[in-house]
């Protein structure tokens, strides 16, 4: 199904684009809880296009997806998608089921070295989860995004939600986890600074 999901986007998306993304997130990347066009997602391919900048965006994010579940789905859909970066959004969920930290590192880890080997940049994305987990596994959960980036010399994006929090009640859905639709642009400018980089040598003239 999931092939057959990115398949049908990558068909959709691909037409006179040059290069593609691959987003491989969990709910905040799948957009839950929000109609399908407001997602933040959705709004960086719009301004892809909008900037002509020839890439075309695959969505490939699940809600509830762990770091495990990405790495065993990851290679088909390489295969299938053939992208230039990849959006590693992954791992809040691990730290809401208190998952092993290490377990954590190796899948994101090996989803680096899946995407290099298939010829794509990979991105990858800081994750933070709630103090209530306990402060030293919160900390630890959190440095190992920052550590494992530094170490493979890839780039990563600051935590998405850092500046929803001041104003929790205004940008969050009624479960008090997911962004709101309202939400979604800030959420694209977290990702903006980090990606736009990439992107310069796909630009038409």
């Amino acid at each position: 199904m999931l092939l057959l999901w990115c398949s049908l986007l990558f068909s959709a998306a691909a037409g006179a684009a040059d290069k593609t993304i691959l987003v491989w997130g969990d709910s905040i990347s799948a957009g839950y809880g929000l109609d399908a066009d407001t997602g933040w997602v959705h709004l960086l391919e719009r301004r892809l296009q909008s900037q002509g900048k020839g890439y075309a965006v695959v969505n490939a994010s699940v809600s509830g997806e762990t770091t495990a579940g990405g790495l065993s789905r990851l290679p088909a859909a390489l295969d299938k998608v053939h992208p230039d970066i990849v959006l590693l959004e992954l791992g809040g969920n691990d730290g809401l089921r208190a998952q092993p930290l290490d377990a954590m590192r190796a899948n994101l880890d090996k989803m680096i070295d899946l995407s290099l080997a298939a010829h794509a940049r990979p991105v990858l994305f800081e994750m933070y989860i709630p103090r209530n987990y306990g402060p030293v596994y919160a900390d630890r959960f959190t440095k190992v995004f920052g550590e494992l980036a530094q170490q493979r010399k890839v780039p990563l994006v600051p935590f998405l939600m850092a500046g929803l929090v001041a104003e929790h009640d205004r940008w969050f859905q009624d479960d008090g986890i997911h962004p709101n639709a309202s939400a979604q642009p800030q959420l694209l400018d977290a990702v903006w600074p980090t990606l736009a980089p990439l992107l310069q040598h796909a630009t038409h003239p």
